[in-house]
């Protein structure tokens, strides 16, 4: 009768203890959680909406930071053309976060294959619609992948006071952005760090392809905040809110109302106390596991 009883009282704390341990982060290589990211990145390479470019609309989510910005866009043969309008929206809605002007964000184009093209300087565009007209007319290259021409084209070309690029003394930020989906066919390294010696931030974006070393090779450090990469052009515009994180400046803080901070703050404190309870009642779920387990041995 003893041995019976033991045993339920085993089993029903057996039951109990998912449950405890379920309000709690699951270890890196727990299935649940394996399972859980799997979904995840499933439900985020979905094919997404049709999308079209749209000159005219413009929809800025945040006043960036003053930058001289040079987008350098591969479009070999290996780019699509369906793939490569994808990359033209992306280039839109980069510029729509943008807070662009003669005094502000100022972005210009650089296409690349085995030939390099600006499309646009720094200083022709200084308004979003006539910007994005500019990105509609932008037409693939087609042919190799010369990316280490590409890097050294926007740094002495497009990055220089004559198509214009800040001076020095402005300390406005120099950012290029590199979008790419092959390895490349000629040296980025050596390029890509006197570009980075002269100021500019690199960011490398790797699409299906991609060569990731190369990636990393033209990329500023750290690399995991100048790497990037998708598995398909129709998602990479999803990057757009990445690119905002880290391009947006810091707001102004704005003091709220004193009772809802306080009640925030209660809020915070009470759920903090309510997990160490937790996690107290879960060491003694295990405790008594252990101890029962022990008893039941024994007899």
């Amino acid at each position: 009768m003893m041995k019976t009883l033991l045993w339920s009282l085993l089993c029903c704390a057996a039951l109990l203890l998912p449950d405890a341990r379920a309000t709690h982060p699951l270890n890196a290589g727990d299935p649940r959680l394996i399972s859980a990211q799997s979904y995840a990145q499933t439900r985020l390479n979905g094919r997404p909406p049709i999308r079209t470019l749209n000159p005219e609309k413009t929809d800025s989510q945040c006043m960036s930071r003053p930058l001289d910005l040079v987008f350098i866009i591969d479009s070999s043969r290996s780019v699509r053309p369906g793939e490569f309008e994808k990359v033209k929206i992306f280039l839109a809605d980069m510029v729509d976060t943008l807070d662009v002007g003669a005094e502000a964000t100022r972005v210009a184009v650089v296409n690349y294959a085995s030939t390099v093209k600006i499309e646009f300087v720094l200083k022709n565009y200084f308004n979003k619609p006539d910007m994005k007209k500019a990105i509609t007319r932008i037409e693939p290259l087609a042919a190799g992948t010369m990316t280490g021409l590409a890097i050294k084209t926007a740094m002495n070309e497009a990055f220089t006071e004559e198509s214009g690029a800040r001076p020095r003394s402005r300390k406005i930020t120099k950012v290029a952005i590199i979008v790419t989906d092959g390895r490349p066919q000629d040296q980025v390294e050596e390029v890509s760090a006197a570009a980075r010696a002269s100021g500019i931030e690199i960011y490398a974006v790797g699409v299906d392809r991609a060569d990731m070393r190369s990636l990393q090779q033209m990329a500023s450090t750290p690399l995991e905040e100048h790497v990037f990469y998708v598995e398909t052009y129709g998602v990479i515009e999803k990057l757009t809110s990445k690119f905002r994180e880290t391009l947006c400046e810091v707001r102004a803080v704005v003091v709220e109302d004193p009772c809802k901070c306080e009640a925030r703050l209660m809020f915070a404190k009470q759920t903090q106390a309510a997990l160490q309870q937790l996690t107290a009642k879960l060491a003694d779920v295990s405790g008594r596991i252990e101890r029962l387990e022990n008893i039941v041995g024994r007899i």
